[in-house]
């Protein structure tokens, strides 16, 4: 999906240290530590924090390195080996699936698959997109210095053909979808090609990023019903656009010192020693928004119990975070992966709550007798 095609593009180039190679990537580090200021600022403490929680020990870089030895630079490319950038692209557009569900039903599962693969595509080539722009930087850089296309395993041109064959599959899943949503998906591109450009000239890359990456909130609602409900889908993007400025702003604050040292923006540069007020002025507004949402979508209880969730969740992030420690900042940008999921499970069980519509009822009977 072009959405997701153009999320995963820019998010690849995009705001996610060990998980994606946006926002501060490619930056100097290795300068950075020349000129005395990383200290211990540098990434590699934050290295290891991802695998550290997998169940019974199977992580995505145990998986990557147990692959073929010809395949592992390629998926060291796409980074399957550190998905949490993958599942930030996805669960907005699980939100606008599970709320697109009729009333007293799952969401569609079909759908949820096919935006998931979408999803692993274009965060795929996104973070191809950002390795071959960046080349040059990543080889002067420590933590960089090893991949695929700095460290000479993989050429431009190899780069360049498997970039050419993420984007045609992520092609293949954007024309299974309706031909409204293949537009919409279509127009993300406009934001798809200039995000890239926003770390450079502005303080604010991150609402470039949260504008683009929040595509699938407009996408998985005309996917499923056809059109877009603006009642319900723009308040969606919107909450979903004020969460990525709170978890990638905490993201930002990790690379701050180098970003400053080579001339890149953010707004963790910008909010400095107010981030805090701000992070907090964006998670209400994120707040506010999906209470809109529930109401244009007749939502139930297990909704708003989760919307509190969610709240308490931001709140002890903002509370409790260190913004001049890059592994505390890892951390909690990391832990909005199970903001995004409360969030979705809180639309399935709200969902579960209604009263099923004759239609909803028609088609369960109808899979009941095609069954039988």
């Amino acid at each position: 999906m072009l959405s997701l095609w153009g999320a995963g593009l820019v998010r690849g180039l995009g705001a996610m240290p060990p998980a994606w190679q946006w926002g501060s990537h490619g930056r100097p580090l290795a300068l950075a530590r020349a000129a005395g200021a990383l200290g211990a600022v540098g990434w590699r403490a934050r290295a290891p924090r991802e695998p550290r929680g997998r169940a019974f020990g199977l992580s995505a870089a145990k998986v990557v390195s147990a692959a073929p030895r010809p395949l592992q630079p390629y998926l060291r490319l796409m980074r399957l080996d550190k998905p949490i950038g993958t599942w930030l692209l996805y669960l907005p557009c699980t939100w606008s699936i599970g709320l697109a569900a009729e009333p007293g039903c799952f969401p569609d599962w079909y759908m949820l698959s096919l935006f998931a693969t979408g999803a692993v595509l274009m965060r795929g080539a996104g973070c191809t997109i950002n390795d071959m722009w960046d080349r040059d930087f990543d080889k002067k850089v420590t933590r960089t210095a090893n991949r695929p296309i700095a460290a000479g395993d993989i050429s431009t041109f190899q780069s360049l053909v498997f970039l050419g064959g993420q984007l045609t599959l992520a092609l293949c899943v954007l024309l299974c979808l309706n031909y409204y949503s293949i537009a919409l998906g279509a127009a993300s591109l406009v934001l798809v090609i200039t995000y890239p450009l926003m770390k450079r000239v502005t303080y604010w890359p991150q609402l470039a990023l949260g504008l683009t990456f929040n595509w699938g909130a407009l996408l998985g609602w005309s996917a499923v019903r056809g059109s877009c409900d603006l009642s319900v889908c723009l308040p969606l993007y919107f909450a979903g656009v004020m969460w990525t400025l709170v978890y990638d702003t905490i993201y930002a604050h990790q690379d701050k010192r180098d970003d400053a040292l080579i001339g890149l923006r953010s707004t963790a540069l910008l909010f400095r020693e107010d981030t805090k007020y701000w992070l907090g002025g964006f998670s209400v507004a994120m707040l506010g928004a999906l209470s809109l949402v529930g109401a244009s979508c007749a939502q139930t209880p297990p909704y708003y119990a989760a919307l509190l969730a969610v709240a308490a969740h931001l709140a002890h992030q903002i509370r409790t975070l260190d913004i001049h420690s890059p592994a505390d900042c890892w951390d909690k940008f990391s832990s909005n992966r199970t903001v995004g999921i409360i969030l979705f499970l809180g639309i399935i069980l709200g969902n579960l709550w209604k009263e099923k519509t004759d239609k909803a009822k028609e088609n369960e009977d109808g899979r009941i007798k095609i069954n039988n």
